[in-house]
């Protein structure tokens, strides 16, 4: 079967010629013609003239090209994050971003990751979710029922609901299962929602609200069960330790407070910020060795419970990591420019991601201290940062985003590892290996 065409075939006999006659290569150049049967006579001004030896030299030339740039990037692979996908315990994100996500009209308020799917979803001030598809990018649909800024989101552990709260008083629930339809909404907060989370077991929902109180609700029901008061301000934020036993609270006044969701007592009141606490978020089992390393406590403590350590973001530009147990600061972590909005425990627990009003996210190393490195993320305040992990398999695991998973129990091979942030710039960013 011929590779070349008639014209091909024609040029390289003649350019073949040429070489032959140009050599002087006489025979050879007579015997070719005459089996080729091609009437040539050579002319130095023809396009054949020097055409093989130019074919030639581009031919090595690419062959070494090729081979130069095989070997960087054998080099790149064996450096670069992609390599270690099946086991990528220690990736951080990089720039540029995988992904720019638009369709916001006001500045986001909160990404969450799907435990099982490809899936994102996005609050915003323009009242709005929207549900992305972040391998790909692509939009998928937009939430619509709240009539003020959404503020916070959160999955359930099978990511069959989306909770949702806002500024104008309610949290929602929505079926994903269902055409994403808001089957639920809870009344009872007298002003705007700051956060809302399930609570582990995923029968509890646990908000936080500027009217100074944290509620529970019971998801069957959407009955009001509890409500833990105690804050003198507005309540930025709560979260559940990852076996429910514990919550941690944050406050414009200033305080980070740990609860017993059962009784609704408060258990400690943690004081140092010297601004509005914005951000809080509990550390996984996994960063406790790096903690105490970073504490000077002997790792003779080997205790697994969950709860032991929390870090707090706040508008006075630092990082706090808190012992529960003793209420002592452990590390003041300085080094962003401006508020900090958003916390997220890397899943190797060596280190803690943070973003910020500077525009930038931050990778601390827990044992150190050290900021390690700084991304820059967006091109206005960075509000809201997660960390998307889930086994590769899409298998159901009991993880949550919000810096608050059980990464210890997570099997380090089966993982993809993503980040996604939010900005007042209206993007949001998919950071991937």
């Amino acid at each position: 079967m011929a590779l070349l065409s008639d014209r091909q075939r024609d040029d390289l006999h003649k350019s073949m010629l040429d070489y032959l006659f140009a050599n002087n290569h006489t025979e050879a150049f007579a015997a070719l013609k005459q089996s080729a049967g091609i009437d040539y006579t050579p002319d130095p001004n023809a396009r054949y003239t020097g055409l093989l030896e130019k074919k030639w030299t581009s031919v090595i030339r690419l062959q070494k090209k090729a081979k130069n740039r095989n070997a960087q990037l054998q080099e790149e692979l064996s450096l670069s994050p992609a390599k270690r996908a099946a086991a990528q315990t220690d990736w951080l994100p990089r720039a540029p971003a995988a992904h720019v996500l638009t369709g916001h009209r006001a500045p986001l308020t909160r990404v969450a990751f799907h435990p099982q799917y490809s899936i994102l979803a996005s609050a915003s001030e323009d009242a709005t979710v929207k549900i992305w598809d972040w391998e790909t990018g692509e939009f998928e649909r937009t939430l619509k029922g709240h009539t003020k800024p959404v503020n916070d989101l959160d999955f359930d552990h099978k990511g069959h609901l989306l909770v949702t709260c806002s500024s104008d008083l309610f949290v929602k629930i929505w079926d994903s299962q269902n055409e994403w339809k808001n089957t639920k909404t809870f009344p009872g907060h007298e002003h705007a929602v700051s956060s809302v989370r399930f609570m582990p077991g995923d029968q509890l929902i646990i908000s936080a609200s500027r009217d100074r109180t944290i509620r529970l609700f019971d998801v069957a029901s959407t009955h009001q069960i509890r409500t833990l008061s105690g804050h003198s301000e507005w309540v930025r934020c709560a979260v559940p330790s990852s076996d429910g036993k514990f919550v941690a609270s944050c406050s414009k006044d200033q305080t980070v407070r740990l609860w017993d969701p059962l009784t609704g007592e408060m258990k400690s009141e943690l004081r140092g910020h010297e601004n509005d606490v914005l951000v809080v978020a509990f550390a996984p089992i996994a960063a406790y060795t790096a903690i105490r390393e970073l504490a000077g406590i002997p790792n003779t403590d080997r205790t697994k419970r969950h709860g032991l350590f929390v870090a707090s973001g706040a508008r006075d530009k630092t990082i706090k990591i808190w012992d529960t147990q003793t209420g002592q600061m452990i590390r003041n972590l300085a080094g962003h420019d401006n508020w900090v909005r958003a916390l997220a425990f890397h899943p190797s627990g060596k280190y803690l991601l943070s973003s910020s009003d500077d525009k930038t996210i931050r990778v601390w190393e827990l044992s150190t201290g050290r900021c390690v490195k700084t991304v820059e993320a967006h091109s206005h305040f960075v509000a809201t940062l997660a960390w998307g992990r889930q086994p590769a398999g899409g298998s159901s695991g009991d993880k949550k985003v919000n810096g608050t998973d059980s990464a210890e129990t997570s099997d380090p091979e089966k993982v993809v590892n993503v980040v996604a942030t939010g900005s007042v710039d209206q993007t949001i960013k998919i950071w991937l290996p």
